[in-house]
C-alpha cells in the first residue's frame, strides 16, 4: 500500500537479498501469477481425470505432474526475479543459444507424438519443447541488440535482431508451428516499435506477414485446414472447437457446477489448449472474466513500471516479455471462443504442460526482475534538465 501511495521504495545499500527483493518486486503481479497457478491446479483437478483414466493412469496422475512442474516453475520464477538485469541478460542469452540449437536440430531428432507437427524431443519420462524456452531468451537477446544500436558507434543491432527473428520464424513454420512463429514475430515487432521504428516499416512488415500467410495457405495443408475450419460458417460439433464452443455456451454466467461439466470427457486437449472451456462450463463467465483480469493486471502493471525505466535494454526486454505473455493468453482464449484459428497454444500457468509452465515461470521471473524498483530518476527529470 505504501508503494501505491508514495511510489517505489528506494533500495538500501547492504540490505540482504530477500528483504531487498520483497521491497522492490511488483507484489501485485507476483500475487496474480500465484493465483493463476492455483486456478490451473483447480481446473486440472476437473479436466485431467478423464484423460488419466483413458490412458490407464491414476485419476490425479496429470495433476501430480502439473504440481511437480509447477513447483519447478515457481522456484525458477522466484530465483530469476531476484537476479540483477545484467545476470538475467547473460543467462537469457545463453539459454537462447542452447534453445536455438535445439530448435534447429528438431527435424533430425524431434518427434510429433502423432500430432502432425515435430515440436518436441522425447526424453522417455517427459518431453521437451525448445520453442517454449526460446521465446523469453529471444526477447532478451533481441532487446540487448536493439539497445546496443542506440549507443554511439553501436552495432546494427536492429538489423541483427530482425535477421535472427526471421530465422526463428522460418524454423517454427517448418515444424509447422505457426502460432509460436506469430508470437515471436509479434514480440519482436512490439520491441522494435518501442525502440523507435518508423511506421512505414511496420506497415511494410504487416504486408509481408499477409503475403506469407497467403503463401502458407496455398502450400501447407496443415495451415489451410485450420484456416478453413475457422472461416467455415458451421462448426462440426465433433471437433475440438465444436466441443469447446458448446461447453462455453452451456456454462452461461455461473457454470453448471463443480465436477458437472461434460466437455472434459470429449476433448482430448481439455487439460491443455482448451482448459478455458472447462473453466467456462463448470464455473461460468465469472471465472473466465477473473482469469482475464489476472493476466491483464500482470501485463498492465509491468508496462506501467517500465514506462518509468531509464535503461533502454530493460525497457525493451520487459515490454517484449510482458506483451508476449499477455498475447499468448489472449490467443489461447481467442481460439476457444473461435475468435482466432486453432493454434495449439497453452494458457500460461493454467494449462498442463512441463515445458510450457517452466518456460512461463522463467519468462515471468525475468519480467519481475526487470520491473523491480531501482533507485533512479524519472525520464521526465532527464527531459526537464535538457530544456534548461
Amino acid at each position: 500500500m505504501t508503494e501505491m501511495v508514495y511510489g517505489a521504495v528506494p533500495v538500501r545499500d547492504g540490505e540482504p537479498i530477500l528483504p531487498k527483493w520483497w521491497r522492490t518486486v511488483d507484489r501485485w503481479a507476483l500475487s496474480c501469477v500465484l493465483i493463476l497457478f492455483a486456478v490451473g491446479m483447480l481446473l486440472g483437478l476437473a479436466a485431467s481425470p478423464p484423460l488419466a483414466a483413458k490412458n490407464g493412469f491414476d485419476a490425479f496422475h496429470y495433476v501430480q505432474r502439473q504440481a511437480f512442474f509447477g513447483g519447478l516453475a515457481l522456484v525458477a520464477m522466484l530465483l530469476t526475479s531476484m537476479m540483477s538485469p545484467t545476470l538475467v541478460r547473460r543467462l537469457a542469452v545463453l539459454g537462447f543459444v542452447l534453445s536455438f540449437v535445439a530448435l534447429a536440430l528438431l527435424p533430425f531428432f524431434g518427434t510429433d507424438f502423432g500430432k502432425g507437427a515435430t515440436r518436441w524431443y522425447s526424453l522417455g519420462f517427459a518431453s521437451f519443447q525448445p520453442s517454449e524456452f526460446l521465446k523469453p531468451g529471444f526477447m532478451v537477446a533481441a532487446a540487448w541488440m536493439m539497445a546496443a544500436a542506440t549507443e554511439i558507434n553501436g552495432p546494427p543491432g536492429k538489423s541483427w535482431s530482425f535477421a535472427l527473428c526471421i530465422s526463428i520464424v522460418l524454423m517454427l513454420a517448418m515444424q509447422p508451428d505457426f502460432g509460436q512463429a506469430c508470437l515471436v514475430l509479434f514480440g519482436w515487432g512490439v520491441m522494435y516499435f518501442v525502440a523507435g521504428a518508423p511506421m512505414v516499416l511496420l506497415v511494410g512488415m504487416a504486408g509481408l506477414v499477409v503475403l506469407a500467410g497467403t503463401f502458407a495457405y496455398s502450400n501447407s495443408e496443415h495451415f489451410a485446414r485450420r484456416i478453413d475450419g475457422f472461416l467455415s460458417v458451421d462448426v462440426d460439433p465433433t471437433t475440438q472447437l465444436g466441443y469447446a464452443t458448446n461447453a462455453i455456451r452451456e456454462g452461461g454466467l455461473f457454470g453448471v457446477g463443480v465436477g458437472e461439466g461434460e466437455v472434459k470427457w470429449s476433448l482430448p486437449d481439455a487439460h491443455t489448449d482448451f482448459i478455458i472451456a472447462v473453466a467456462a462450463e463448470e464455473y461460468g463467465l465469472i471465472m473466465v472474466v477473473c482469469i482475464i483480469a489476472l493476466y491483464a493486471v500482470v501485463v498492465v502493471r509491468s508496462l506501467l513500471r517500465l514506462v518509468r525505466e531509464r535503461d533502454p535494454f530493460i525497457r525493451l526486454a520487459g515490454t517484449g516479455l510482458a506483451c508476449t505473455f499477455g498475447v499468448q493468453a489472449m490467443i489461447n482464449m481467442g481460439v476457444a471462443v473461435r475468435l482466432l484459428p486453432a493454434k495449439g497454444m497453452t494458457l500460461p500457468f493454467v494449462s498442463y504442460g512441463g515445458s510450457s509452465v517452466i518456460a512461463s515461470g522463467i519468462a515471468v521471473g525475468m519480467l519481475l526482475a526487470f520491473t523491480r524498483s531501482r533507485p533512479q530518476g524519472e525520464i521526465s527529470d532527464i527531459l526537464g534538465r535538457g530544456r534548461r
